[in-house]
């Protein structure tokens, strides 16, 4: 598998948890300052970062390559689904776009009325955690599932971290113009190619293009997916 590809994946998946997790630490930093919040989110970090060591390591060592592709390429392609089928709904005008904007006020609103500095730490702590326990599944699934290629898996998510982090500060403000919806559409689709070429792999299926199967998996789906796009937004425009 191409290291950079793994990488790229890890990166644009974390990205998007990323944005998710930095609103709220920026709702805390606002309204209950900037100490409790920044050690919530170090402490989440410190945990989720021995997560990943405890955990993924240890797949690998115990659990023959074979199952491990089998069990994760399964999961990648359900987990991937999930994100797509949102992504696909939301550009079809079925769902509402996500709106970081949105979150970010909802979450100051309600952290104004509570003056607790505990609260400004629990809240900016759950919040890393929650969204980076996703971007923990994906490092440690794709990096398994690569032979144990967790290095680059963990170089894209770290990437993503800091490069959220910086335009954060730089920005001062909800990543209200992310094109979220794009990201998650993207990464869905490397998600669910990611799974079907693993399994494939933990069946002992003879890919024709060895590795560069990927790529045509990716635009198989890809393709599929513009598809179901236009014909739902046909759909909803005779609906409405």
């Amino acid at each position: 598998m191409n290291p950079l590809l793994l990488a790229g994946t890890a990166f644009v998946a974390s990205s998007v948890e990323a944005v998710e997790a930095v609103t709220i630490v920026l709702a805390v930093g606002y309204t209950h300052g900037w100490p409790p919040a920044l050690r919530g989110a170090a402490w989440a970090c410190g945990a989720l970062a021995a997560i990943v060591l405890a955990t993924g390591p240890a797949l690998v060592r115990f659990v023959p390559l074979p199952v491990l592709q089998l069990g994760i390429g399964l999961f990648l392609v359900l987990f991937g689904f999930a994100w797509l089928r949102k992504a696909i709904w939301r550009y079809a005008g079925r769902k509402a776009l996500h709106d970081e904007s949105a979150i970010f006020a909802r979450q100051t609103l309600a952290l104004q009325s509570v003056h607790e500095r505990r609260v400004g730490f629990a809240t900016a702590f759950n919040a890393v955690l929650i969204e980076g326990l996703e971007i923990a599944v994906i490092v440690i699934t794709l990096g398994a599932a690569a032979g144990g290629r967790f290095a680059w898996a963990v170089l894209g998510a770290v990437m993503a971290a800091v490069a959220v982090i910086a335009l954060a500060i730089v920005l001062r403000k909800p990543f209200s113009r992310v094109p979220e919806n794009a990201m998650k559409f993207l990464v869905g689709i490397m998600l669910v190619s990611f799974g079907t070429y693993w399994s494939g792999e933990g069946l002992s299926i003879p890919w024709r293009f060895g590795d560069a199967t990927v790529f045509v998996i990716l635009a198989g789906y890809a393709i599929a997916s513009f598809i179901l796009i236009a014909f739902l937004r046909r759909r909803t425009v005779a609906i409405a």
